[in-house]
């Protein structure tokens, strides 16, 4: 193990011999002070003035503020108490190294004043006396100029800081003349006035009120940055309050359907292997995923896991929200859609409206497979696909979705393999697009037909043509 050595001049301190072992275990070694730029202004000024004056203490060519290697040390013999001071007490003897310093171009610190400083300050920041003591004993207006104090009122009860401002002293305690406000400073505290009145916890001199300013700063910057990372984090305030944000990252209108949809989750999610993420990490994270299409790995960079961690979160929840909610995609019963249907449809096709049918598609990866590869291009869309056969009643209520099938099956195709058509009635009417020719399959005479015009303000949307499929 390398030994330390004390960059001092003249200083042969060394924490271990050349066999590595230690040779004075009441010796220790310091590092220099290092510049705190980052943690508010005050900090900053006297932790750079505190590592100029450890420079300049050494006083060596080859040590500067801007290098200091990292294997210079001062050791314990150059310091009063053995160990440097608290940085935030710029007046005490330790707050740089003083001792044994090989030169005498720094002035050694005295200990002892810097004592006498800091009863001085304790002394004069004293608190004055309660409120039930001036209750008790009013002084008067005149009491002070017309009748002092004698000297037996002074060895029965030790004057307080403010008689010594408003009382003048008897000619019989001084002799010569009386003390000014200096002496006052300069004389310590009798060791008989500390135990007779000691001072009170709540008493502070003015080394605790700058570092109590410097406390109260620290304490606010990190609220501050509480607040901040709170905003951030993918946890229960993201979303509250906001249903704009809402809508955008989960797809879903309110907030309030959230939390619906948590609820009837949360039992059934995942929660022993995937510990990190709490239920509401879980829903969103998926929802997010579906949504917006984001990569896994970016997905655990926002939650804050690890890929394979947040792929396994969205594996399992996706199945746990497909066991939970495919029941609720049914066929309706004829009768409940004759109650809802909206004049539209009973003006332009009757009452025997059923279904409104069409594809959709969503891209994927490109296989690794030849096969699958072939059987998910889309030459409409020129990219690998999954299609999907989606079915709407009128009232815009989702009543069947097919299995997934690759982008190069035509809409016909699964159309007539997906098992919809087995879930129409006699005189039911189907509404679809002009890619489905499937009138073959329903075996039923097609007519061509318009959407009537809907007028919404100036604005006249007109749909597509549609091709009724019926009787």
């Amino acid at each position: 193990m390398p030994g330390k050595h004390c960059c001092v001049k003249n200083c042969s301190s060394v924490s271990h011999d050349c066999r590595g072992n230690r040779r004075n275990h009441l010796l220790q070694f310091f590092r220099f002070p290092t510049w705190k730029k980052h943690e508010g202004e005050h900090v900053s000024d006297v932790t750079k003035r505190r590592r100029i004056s450890w420079v300049a203490a050494i006083r060596r060519k080859d040590i500067t503020f801007d290098r200091i290697s990292e294997s210079m040390r001062v050791c314990s013999l150059h310091f009063h108490s053995g160990k440097p001071s608290y940085e935030m007490l710029e007046n005490h003897p330790d707050w740089k190294p003083s001792l044994r310093l090989g030169h005498s171009e720094v002035k050694q610190t005295d200990e002892v004043r810097f004592l006498r400083q800091v009863n001085r300050r304790t002394q004069h920041q004293e608190q004055p006396p309660s409120p039930a003591q001036h209750q008790e004993q009013p002084p008067s207006p005149g009491q002070h100029q017309e009748q002092p104090p004698s000297p037996a009122q002074h060895q029965e009860q030790p004057p307080s800081p403010a008689q010594h401002q408003e009382q003048p002293p008897s000619p019989g305690q001084h002799q010569e003349k009386p003390p000014s406000p200096a002496q006052y400073q300069e004389q310590p505290p009798s060791p008989g006035q500390h135990q007779e009145k000691p001072p009170s916890p709540a008493q502070e001199c003015a080394l605790c009120s700058s570092r109590r300013d410097v406390i109260n700063s620290l304490l606010e910057e990190n609220r501050k940055l509480k607040e901040e990372l709170e905003e951030y984090q993918m946890n229960e305030n993201f979303l509250s309050g906001d249903d704009n944000r809402v809508k955008y990252y989960t797809g879903l209108p309110t907030y309030l359907m959230f939390q619906t949809l948590l609820l009837s989750l949360m039992p059934y999610l995942p929660q022993g292997s995937l510990k990190k993420l709490s239920p509401f990490q879980l829903v969103l994270m998926t929802l997010m995923r579906l949504r917006l299409d984001l990569p896994i790995q970016h997905l655990g960079r926002l939650f804050r896991v690890h890929r394979t961690t947040a792929s396994d979160a969205f594996r399992h929840t996706l199945s746990v929200m497909y066991s939970r909610l495919s029941p609720l995609v049914y066929w309706p019963s004829r009768e409940s859609l004759l109650t809802s249907m909206p004049h539209q449809f009973v003006e332009s096709f009757g009452k025997h409206v059923a279904a409104i049918v069409d594809c959709f598609e969503v891209f994927i990866e490109k296989p690794s497979n030849v096969l699958a590869r072939a059987q998910t291009f889309s030459q409409y869309k020129h990219a690998y696909t999954m299609k999907y056969l989606i079915v709407i009643t009128p009232q815009g209520v989702i009543s069947f979705i097919s299995e997934g099938w690759g982008g190069r099956a035509s809409d016909k195709h699964i159309t007539e393999q997906s098992g919809f058509l087995n879930k129409l009635l006699p005189g039911d009417i189907v509404l679809a697009d002009r890619g489905f020719n499937i009138r073959e399959s329903v075996g039923m005479m097609c007519a061509e037909v318009k959407v009537p015009t809907f007028t919404r303000g100036r604005a006249q949307l007109e749909a597509k043509e549609w091709r009724r499929l019926g009787p």
